[in-house]
């Protein structure tokens, strides 16, 4: 009751490819994969403070110490 078939799929795939089109079916699905590719460097770009405050800390006093060491 209600399972979905694969013949049932199928015919869904065919009316789909014929009223759209394969590149208007290309197209959309680059477009979708370009938003997903967006969307996740979008949510990998936020400060690293906020991340792991630890990993800021130490990085942030090595920065220094480098800078320390450059001026003397």
């Amino acid at each position: 009751m209600g399972g979905i078939g694969i013949w049932q799929l199928v015919i869904v795939l065919l009316i789909v490819v014929m009223l759209f089109g394969t590149r208007r079916l290309k197209g959309l699905g680059s477009d979708v994969g370009e938003a997903i590719k967006g969307f996740r460097s979008s949510m990998g770009s936020e400060p690293n403070a906020q991340q792991d405050p630890i990993k800021a800390g130490l990085e942030m006093d090595a920065a220094q110490s480098r800078s320390a060491e450059s001026k003397h």
